[in-house]
């Protein structure tokens, strides 16, 4: 048994109830025993001291190969139980260093000038679209859900998320809008359907180009909703009445936090509206998770609002609503997890056993994020203009309903058409 990792763990596990058994075979059981009892097997020594060196990143690392398994419960239960207890406890000299080391990089990193950005969309989101069909809802929404009112259904939630957005933009047909990471296209679409507007959806992936394009031709949008491969930061000569970008700016990276801003103003007209919907934390974390960077978004950074509105003060840009939707995202992925598990042969038939693992460990990992480490979504509605935004949010429900009736009366007629 390793000893060093047990007195770490018994410091970290103090409430619920975690079986540790070591690869000497001697079994310890942690906690007070409340709660969801799970049980993990840490099948070799080598494993132990990873886990020991560099929780961070080795504890998903060895889950992902096998080496880290799950005997009673699942990940997601065995995550909960020590993010519940304050992963800070397993802090350690050693490890400590460790840590500070993967901070240094990722700062680092964020502030170099070689654009990284078409790599790390693609490390992700250029992966196969069958994966994401085994979990996303039916427009292949790839950001938080909005569930009002609560309980409703996946797919009903992220109808209310484009349906909210929508209602904060202030649309006004023959508008023109940017969508600055356009996903699988389902937010262009739904804005030029509902409100009568010509969107331009920029994205730096090639499979979701590729996906938007063949929806909107389908749909008949391909005159009014126009999708390109295109980095925002080298956009010239156009502006735009509305700009939205849902989920995208958490790979801005914190170096380039103004740069952003003051490519948004110069994209907006004087009279415009820009949504920006990401997700965040109370706290300045400095460092993304390094399992998450290394594996799932490099690049990735989840802000503070003390390190965002400073770099929109900076640009004279107003913010004129701040909106904080604190759960919305545990819930939508815990849809995702359990949809995803469900479908388990299909994603290793489609990958293998290792990319299972992985996919699931993110998504519990994450839903973790918003349980226990106070991670949210926030909508930043921001305007060049005093005038432009109501003084009132009234505006914003009124609108919803409206928009809600839209999709209702479309919804008939699809059926009629079938």
């Amino acid at each position: 048994m390793n000893a060093a990792l047990l007195k770490l763990l018994r410091r970290l596990v103090q409430k619920g109830s975690l079986t540790v058994v070591f690869s000497s075979g001697e079994k310890v059981v942690l906690g007070d025993g409340t709660g969801k009892p799970a049980a993990i097997r840490i099948t070799d020594a080598q494993a132990e001291r990873a886990i020991l060196y560099d929780p961070g990143l080795k504890f998903g690392e060895m889950y992902m190969e096998g080496r880290v398994v799950v005997e009673d419960g699942d990940i997601f239960e065995v995550l909960s139980i020590i993010k519940s207890n304050g992963v800070e406890k397993a802090a350690t000299f050693a490890n400590s260093i460790v840590a500070l080391g993967h901070v240094l990089r990722q700062q680092v990193k964020s502030r170099l000038p070689v654009n990284r950005n078409r790599y790390n969309v693609a490390h992700h989101y250029d992966l196969d679209g069958k994966l994401f069909n085994l979990f996303l809802d039916e427009d292949w929404q790839y950001s938080c859900a909005y569930f009002h009112p609560p309980g409703i259904s996946l797919d009903e939630a992220q109808r209310a998320k484009k349906r909210h957005i929508a209602a904060k933009l202030l649309l006004e047909p023959g508008q023109s809008v940017l969508e600055v990471g356009s996903g699988w296209g389902g937010m262009a679409m739904y804005l030029a359907e509902s409100s009568g507007v010509e969107v331009t959806g920029i994205t730096l992936s090639e499979e979701q180009l590729k996906v938007s394009r063949e929806r909107a031709e389908r749909r008949g949008l391909a005159d009014r909703v126009r999708f390109e491969l295109q980095d925002y930061r080298t956009m010239q000569g156009r502006q735009f009445d509305r700009i939205v970008s849902v989920g995208m700016f958490e790979h801005v990276g914190i170096g380039n936090y103004g740069a952003f801003f003051r490519k948004m103003k110069e994209l907006l007209k004087p009279d415009g509206v820009m949504l920006l919907h990401s997700i965040g934390q109370v706290y300045k974390p400095w460092a993304t998770n390094p399992w998450i960077e290394k594996y799932i978004f490099p690049g990735g950074y989840i802000p503070a609002l003390s390190e965002v509105l400073p770099r929109v003060e900076s640009t004279r840009l107003l913010v004129k609503d701040i909106e904080i939707l604190p759960m919305h995202y545990a819930w939508t992925l815990r849809a995702w997890r359990e949809r995803f598990v469900a479908r388990r042969e299909e994603a290793i038939r489609l990958y293998d056993e290792r990319f299972f693992r992985m996919w699931e460990f993110y998504l519990a990992a994450s839903e973790t994020a918003f349980l226990y480490d106070k991670h949210f979504i926030f909508q930043l509605q921001l305007s060049p203009s005093l005038e432009t935004v109501p003084v009132s949010r009234d505006y914003i429900e009124a609108k919803e309903r409206e928009l809600l009736e839209f999709e209702k009366t479309r919804r008939r007629l699809e059926l009629v058409a079938v």
